[in-house]
């Protein structure tokens, strides 16, 4: 079973939490606080944890979340968001474009799960969206609960933290957090439903509506695919670290003074090359026995090592036909398949 588990990010360092598989034995008003407690929370992130039995819950239910669609995205590429033990440490500890996408995916993943969270009433301190013109209570009656991007928001920042100005990897890290916390903010769509004597539309109840994550984990892996290096250097005049663009060879800076200029809002910023994932090493196992896709990805993913081809027979279900009422009845049908690896 794959592990499940993904780093939330602290103030200061990233959070390793615990896999979703992991559910607190208590019962009662207070069983919350104890999966507060087994997770790695700072003393801030614990108190809003604790203050509310629908957070924790809510946390392992974004972890899942980012976790799956992290490795979904990555499921053709050399590094398939390798998650487990020291891989996810290593790393986070470096600025790589990998790194990049986990702060934004983690972010994202805090905001969809806590937006839906208050809508689905699992939460004590939010409820929908605010809807003009329309109680909360009578949302839910007729379906128009709109999922509370507003409190989420707050929430995650405040959950997040701030970080120091003047450390560089924190403030990229933080840039790409925001990155995913604005992808979802630009998801949101509005949904209407109409109300009336046999379907008419006398009245409308319109909420707002985050997209699927499914589609915000499309447009951070797009993101990650356009991801922008940049480098740091020191103003020589007040001492401080800047962050730039970095350029071509032989290419000139504009004249002028030089601001500390974070590229596009919705760009993700690296400051290191990845390595090539090819190999095993304390970021990756490597691609050696990885399945691929014959004429897709294979020749990418191996690295040139070429691959293994493997024959097998397969029973599937087919030929499918409803019967009386919820009977489905099925042949099985035998069929002979190529399977293909990377060799070593």
């Amino acid at each position: 079973m794959a592990d499940t588990s993904l780093p939330m990010l602290t103030g200061n360092e990233p959070l390793s939490i615990l896999p979703l598989s992991s559910q607190p034995d208590e019962k009662g008003g207070k069983a919350h606080y104890k999966l507060c407690d087994r997770l790695k929370l700072e003393k801030k992130q614990r108190r809003m944890c604790r203050r509310d039995p629908g957070v924790a819950e809510t946390l392992m239910e974004a972890i899942s979340m980012s976790a799956l669609e992290c490795q979904y995205q990555f499921r053709f590429e050399r590094w398939n968001c390798t998650l487990e033990g020291r891989y996810r440490a290593n790393i986070l500890k470096r600025g790589f474009k990998e790194t990049a996408f986990l702060y934004a995916i983690s972010s994202a993943g805090l905001t969809h799960a806590m937006a839906k969270a208050c809508s689905a009433g699992r939460m004590e301190r939010c409820t929908c969206d605010e809807a003009p013109d329309l109680e909360n209570r009578k949302a839910w009656q007729w379906g128009g609960c709109g999922d509370n991007l507003k409190y989420s928001n707050k929430f995650v920042k405040d959950f997040l933290g701030k970080r120091s100005n003047k450390d560089l990897r924190a403030r990229i890290d933080m840039h790409n957090s925001n990155v995913g916390i604005k992808v979802i903010k630009a998801g949101v769509e509005t949904t209407c439903k109409c109300h009336g004597v046999s379907g008419s539309c006398t009245v409308q109840t319109c909420w707002r509506q985050l997209a699927p994550f499914h589609e915000i984990g499309k447009q951070l892996k797009q993101r990650y695919e356009t991801s922008i290096r940049v480098v740091s250097s020191t103003n020589e005049a007040t001492g401080e670290g800047e962050i730039s663009q970095t350029r071509s060879q032989g290419q000139q800076p504009p004249p002028g003074p030089q601001p500390d200029l974070i590229p596009r809002t919705l760009d993700l910023l690296h400051i290191e090359d990845s390595p090539s994932f090819c190999r095993p090493n304390k970021y990756s196992a490597g691609t050696m026995a990885r399945k691929c896709y014959k004429d897709k990805n294979c020749e990418a993913i191996c690295c040139g090592r070429g691959h293994n081809t493997q024959s097998r027979v397969v029973t599937r279900p087919c030929q499918c036909q409803v019967r009386w009422c919820c009977y489905v009845e099925c042949k099985q049908c035998t069929q002979r398949e190529e399977v293909y690896t990377c060799k070593e």
